[in-house]
């Protein structure tokens, strides 16, 4: 985990199936001091792949995705990379859904409609070890 204080890049893998949005959220990661995206990964099981080969400070992770599903990837991706937080980002608005995701081990859950409002700062919490959930239904 990182503090504030640490000044080392956080190395974040973000993964999401819809390139448009993925990219838009790297540029969103990649605007704030001290946060470097290493890699983007199109589904679930790219991004376990990446995530033993990289070792991620923090994986930003949708849940709705081809091959291999988020809530699935993120238990893989907790036994390959034991030290990366994960932020779930999903167009789920549910509790009963953030639950689940924050059950696999996560830290964070945000809505995508709320992502540029919440995302930076649920990676930043993550990073301290602190869960963040954005507003759900």
């Amino acid at each position: 985990m990182l503090n504030a204080d640490t000044p080392k890049s956080l190395k974040i893998l973000v993964v999401d199936d819809f390139e448009l949005f993925r990219k838009q959220v790297c540029a969103l990661l990649e605007s704030q001091p001290r946060f470097e995206v290493i890699c983007e990964a199109a589904d679930g099981l790219e991004a376990v792949r990446h995530a033993e080969k990289l070792q991620p400070d923090i994986v930003v992770l949708d849940i709705t995705m081809p091959a291999l599903g988020g809530l699935e990837a993120a238990v893989l991706i907790r036994k390959v990379a034991p030290k990366a937080a994960i932020v779930f980002l999903s167009q789920h608005n549910s509790r009963a859904i953030a639950r689940t995701a924050l059950d696999t081990g996560a830290l964070g859950y945000v809505v995508k409609s709320a992502a540029m409002d919440d995302l930076v700062a649920a990676v930043k919490a993550a990073a301290q070890g602190k869960i963040f959930v954005s507003k759900v239904d």
